[in-house]
């Protein structure tokens, strides 16, 4: 897993552009929103003019293989996961509150433009935009890090938070300072870890096919999924035939292999080179530590999401809900928080995920489920939506009963 240096002319023409775009806007569009995102970073630069932080900001390009090798994960196909065994992990809804805003230790699903940070310099004030404009560090990774692949996703540790906020899109606004509590790790980050991952833009129709259920489900799985023990991943699932080690020519990826990326805080003193060996060794170190049995859960890294892929960029909600669930299972993480945001298409969700639990199905028979709903929705045999369709037999006083057992 290579370590690159950071091309700083290049970076800097980038930044430069970057401003321009954002004062540009700030001047011709005016509208408060903008001006808000503006108060943000200047008052991350108040913060650190005052005292600089210190340790290091990872940031890490995830990828699945295309082909198959000894150490990566190849991009698993159909039969990947109609076959799988895994069992569900538990399944814990939040009806409000804000993912950042979470308390566990967990990864924390950042709905990404595929050129990272989307409008976050721009027009932008949705889920991404904000996120980059609380946690300004963050922006960095938009000068080096290209376009996402369908196989890839970004994942990025130790940046702080630094602002509170209220509102969202045209309402967002800065709400005062936002003092970081998250604990630091052995390399010196920040214990915030955040997954890009870049949903289907405008989907409509087409996002029942299984192609684009694959597309989806391994863009989360490439995210979720712990890279640093896919050699142990792939000796669990020895079956060659899942893991779909040909090329498909429906993912449109490269042959990039992982990329990991470490900008510093303070301490400039400190050359690159030993910056990369002594970051180097460290990984290594603590993931052989942190793991005591070959594929054990993750006990303390699980994974807070909401409506990824859905608002702006159109995804069906119930859908997207489940592809994040089933691939979270499939990695192996011990958990799934998920913030609806009190949205209306998922008010059966409660419900749905603890009739699912109470059947004890699998990986691959809940996505066989999803796949033959799909096939109706295409062929206009059904309309609903999924949690009706999949459970038209449970009746009123059923649902009743599930609830209450839901909210004690």
């Amino acid at each position: 897993m290579p370590f690159y240096v950071l091309d700083s002319w290049n970076a800097e023409r980038k930044f430069i552009w970057l401003k321009n775009v954002f004062f540009r806007y700030l001047y011709d569009h005016f509208d408060e929103k903008l001006e808000n995102k503006l108060k943000c970073i200047l008052h991350y630069f108040e913060r650190i003019g005052s005292m600089i932080p210190v340790g290091y900001i990872s940031f890490e390009r995830k990828v699945i293989a295309l082909e198959h090798g000894t150490f990566s994960f190849p991009y698993p196909k159909e039969n990947f996961w109609s076959q799988s065994s895994i069992s569900l992990c538990p399944f814990k809804i939040f009806n409000s509150g804000f993912i950042e805003d979470h308390s566990s230790e967990a990864i924390e699903v950042d709905f990404a433009n595929k050129y990272l940070g989307g409008g976050a310099l721009s027009r932008g004030c949705i889920q991404e935009e904000i996120r980059f404009m609380i946690n300004p560090e963050l922006i960095a990774g938009m000068l080096f890090l290209p376009c996402m692949a369908d196989n890839e996703a970004i994942e990025i540790v130790g940046t702080e938070r630094f602002s509170n906020y209220t509102g969202y899109a045209s309402s967002f606004r800065f709400n005062g300072d936002h003092v970081d509590k998250k604990e630091i790790d052995v390399l010196g980050r920040r214990k915030r870890r955040i997954i890009s991952i870049d949903a289907l833009s405008s989907p409509g129709k087409r996002q029942y096919l299984v192609e684009c259920l694959l597309r989806e489900i391994n863009k989360a799985f490439c995210g979720f999924l712990d890279h640093f023990k896919c050699h142990q991943y792939q000796k669990f699932f020895q079956d060659a035939s899942f893991m779909g080690s040909q090329h498909d020519p429906n993912v449109v990826g490269s042959s990039r292999h992982s990329e990991v990326y470490h900008l510093s805080l303070g301490n400039p003193s400190t050359s690159s080179q030993t910056i990369e060996e002594t970051l180097a060794s460290q990984l290594l170190r603590n993931h052989e530590a942190r793991y005591c049995s070959p594929l054990g859960y993750q006990q303390e890294i699980g994974v807070v999401t909401g409506n990824w892929g859905c608002g702006a960029f159109g995804g069906d909600p119930q859908v997207k809900a489940v592809l994040q669930w089933l691939a979270a299972s499939q990695a192996l993480r011990p958990f799934v928080l998920y913030y609806t945001f009190d949205l209306e298409a998922l008010q059966m969700l409660g419900q749905v995920v603890q009739w699912i639990s109470s059947q004890g199905w699998t990986v691959g028979e809940l996505w066989n489920m999803l796949v033959e709903y799909s096939v109706q929705r295409l062929r206009g045999e059904t309309g609903a939506g999924f949690f009706s369709w999949l459970l038209p037999s449970l009746k009123s006083h059923d649902i009743i009963l599930l609830n209450i057992s839901h909210n004690v």
